[in-house]
């Protein structure tokens, strides 16, 4: 399991800090601390995915005020670990858990 960032605002300040040179497994958090959403976003992407979830999370994710993020070598390793966090973790906006 990758180590994962400090869980930190979302916001797209925090957003613009995000590495771009590596795939990336993301978490959009609760103010409590919850997982709600489990992503990644391939090399090049990372910004760009965090803020369309920042742009439309109002209506998609209410509750989703924090995130946090790791990075790995390949976006099929990444959905190797979205799939597990995704699994153990069951965060309410994945679609039916996978």
């Amino acid at each position: 399991m990758p180590k994962f960032s400090r869980t930190q605002k979302f916001t797209k300040a925090n957003i613009a800090n995000v590495p771009q040179n590596k795939a990336i497994i993301y978490k959009i958090k609760s103010k409590g601390g919850e997982n709600l959403y489990t992503g990644i976003a391939g090399r090049g992407r990372p910004q760009d995915r965090l803020l369309e979830h920042k742009e439309i999370k109002k209506e998609i994710i209410p509750e989703g005020t924090r995130f946090q993020y790791a990075q790995v070598k390949t976006k099929d390793i990444a959905h190797k670990i979205e799939k597990s966090i995704i699994k153990k973790e069951q965060p309410e906006f994945n679609e039916k858990h996978k």
